[in-house]
């Protein structure tokens, strides 16, 4: 994959945590950088590819979309996460989890519905 594409983002931002594998998908990270244009503030990138052997994935009983390198979670709170997700909903993203709860706010996006056909569904932690 050519990271370049992706001025605001660097591969190991993306990078899975458990293993150091990143196979994040180009489909995904063009959404994401237009994301990121629109959203015109820096992103903060708290978890993207994660491998199936990642305890996060591991617990699951079917694979999430991480592993498809499909989504990421972006640490952000308040009018910021709101902001984020009507950007994110206006260029497409139909699958958001959020998480505005505690410490370790943040904002799921993927696009599985798209890649894998999983239901398009916005859903909290």
């Amino acid at each position: 994959m050519n990271w370049d594409l992706y001025k605001n983002f660097s591969k190991s931002e993306f990078d899975c945590k458990h293993t150091g594998k990143n196979e994040m998908r180009p489909e995904f990270m063009q959404v994401l950088q237009e994301i990121r244009i629109a959203y015109n503030k820096p992103m903060v990138i708290n978890s993207g590819y994660r491998d199936k052997t990642h305890p996060i994935e591991a617990k699951k009983s079917t694979t999430g979309s991480h592993p498809l390198g499909c989504a990421a979670d972006i640490s952000i709170e308040g009018v910021n996460a709101m902001q984020l997700i009507n950007i994110a909903y206006n260029i497409g993203i139909r699958r958001i989890g959020v998480n505005q709860k505690g410490g370790g706010r943040f904002i799921h996006l993927d696009i599985a519905d798209k890649l894998h056909g999983f239901p398009q569904s916005i859903w909290s932690y």
